[in-house]
């Protein structure tokens, strides 16, 4: 017998296919009509233009002086090497946004991605021709590697970088592409629930994983402006039947939890300061926590236990996601 619905159907299924090291399938269900594409529209929006890449965004070449110049020894133009450089897939090892790598290349050579490889930056697109050079040549060059979204205009950057440098367009986004398809799936005895399958491919510099990731992330936060007038983070009920898991009971003060002076001054010399931070940490990230001995990691999952959060007792992903937000607000 059908029953009136006071609430829409909440999916509750997620598969990842990994296809290759840069492609993966990603699928959600099941949905309600309609509300697939709801979801599924916005989200490939996010995925091309919020997604973290890296560009090289201007270069200095010795003996040349702008992008129309020459080099002796050479074979392409400068204009041809500033286009081959922009093709070449450059990804910074470390938390830096920004990194000045410096290059030196005696000819004959065929110069590639795979040679730029050093300690500040990883190439991903190893095969990329860039320059031809005979035994005259002496190719010495820096380039600009910078962390960024979207696109910038060489225009625009030709102020950030000053004189000495040929500023370059800078292409930031690491997806390459981006299709989702909306497929019908019954539902016991309904036919018209949906499932949102989304094939994402980057170019390296990300997974696409790790892209999907930010996009819901960024989704998440971008509709956290309505928490200024409508409280949507106080209070949020899981979908598993559990009992409704409300944020306040999360955002208690570790101050208060009442643990042992050695446990507290742990946690508060690694900047947690609520039990959230704690509830959203794996074992292994807590054990982790500087000085924190084994005693003080007994006692922190005894307190986690007895406030029903025991650890790795992962929260659902809209209670994290809203904890996350309501912990940002807080720690503001």
């Amino acid at each position: 017998m059908k029953k009136f619905a006071d609430t829409p159907f909440l999916p509750t299924e997620v598969e990842i296919e990994a296809i290759s090291d840069n492609e993966a399938k990603i699928s959600a269900y099941p949905f309600e009509s309609g509300f697939a594409i709801t979801l599924a529209h916005p989200l490939r929006r996010l995925l091309l233009s919020s997604s973290v890449g890296y560009a090289p965004i201007a270069v200095k070449i010795e003996g040349a002086s702008h992008e129309f110049d020459s080099l002796r020894g050479m074979l392409e133009d400068i204009a041809i090497f500033v286009i081959n450089l922009k093709n070449i897939k450059f990804k910074i090892n470390g938390d830096e946004e920004q990194v000045v790598v410096e290059y030196s290349f005696n000819g004959p050579k065929e110069i590639k991605g795979e040679d730029l490889n050093n300690a500040d930056v990883e190439i991903v697109s190893p095969d990329v021709h860039l320059a031809t050079i005979n035994s005259d040549c002496n190719l010495t060059f820096s380039v600009i590697i910078q962390r960024g979204i979207g696109y910038m205009p060489s225009e625009d950057i030709r102020d950030i970088v000053g004189p000495d440098y040929i500023p370059l367009d800078a292409f930031f986004t690491p997806v390459k592409k981006v299709v989702y398809d909306i497929e019908k799936m019954l539902v016991e005895d309904n036919p018209n629930f949906e499932k949102a399958v989304f094939t994402v491919q980057t170019n390296g510099q990300i997974t696409p994983i790790t892209a999907f990731k930010e996009a819901v992330s960024v989704m998440y936060a971008q509709m956290s402006v309505f928490n200024k007038v409508f409280d949507l983070s106080e209070v949020t009920v899981s979908d598993s039947g559990e009992e409704p898991v409300e944020l306040k009971d999360l955002v208690v003060k570790i101050d208060d939890l009442n643990l042992s002076a050695r446990s507290f001054n742990s946690l508060d010399r690694a900047g947690l300061k609520f039990l959230g931070e704690l509830v959203l940490m794996s074992e292994v990230e807590v054990k982790n926590i500087k000085n924190l001995g084994k005693k003080s990691f007994d006692e922190i999952q005894e307190k986690l236990e007895s406030l029903g959060f025991p650890i790795e007792n992962t929260l659902p992903e809209n209670v994290a996601s809203a904890l996350r937000r309501k912990l940002e607000q807080l720690k503001a």
